[in-house]
């Protein structure tokens, strides 16, 4: 399984969390059971991942919140988009993957799951944040 195909299955992990709000450790064991995913580097990525979005979530919501306009809160933006803003805020602040990968792979994951606006919207938010963290100008 490529790095990809890894990011869509923690993708989905996190998104299938966000609905269930269960125990955590529990539900990835066995969404990676379920998902008969075996390779161990991918098995160690979406765990490394949905486990670091875990521990930073606070911060990630928190900067999450301070790009909405005034009149959006975090509970307006739908589970798949929350999702997905997540985990390309985890790759590019906590791992370090080049924000024009991270940002990328998600778009076409929003394309592929989230609603027609969705792309731009996560465009749009994560260009912000990308720019006020890490003092790029595009």
């Amino acid at each position: 399984m490529n790095r990809s195909a890894s990011r869509e299955q923690a993708f989905k992990l996190l998104y299938s969390l966000e609905i269930q709000q269960d125990e955590h450790e529990e539900q990835m064991q066995l969404y990676i059971q379920n998902n008969e995913i075996q390779d161990k580097k991918s098995i160690e990525y979406i765990t490394n991942t949905v486990n670091g979005i875990n521990k930073n979530q606070k911060e990630i919501l928190e900067l999450i919140s301070t790009k909405l306009k005034a009149e959006w809160q975090l509970e307006r933006i739908s589970k798949i988009n929350i999702s997905l803003l997540k985990l390309a805020i985890y790759e590019i602040i906590y791992n370090q993957i080049p924000y024009k990968v991270a940002i990328n792979e998600v778009i076409e994951l929003a394309k592929k799951y989230g609603e027609d606006n969705s792309p731009a919207f996560i465009n749009g938010l994560l260009a912000s944040i990308v720019k006020d963290k890490i003092n790029i100008e595009e």
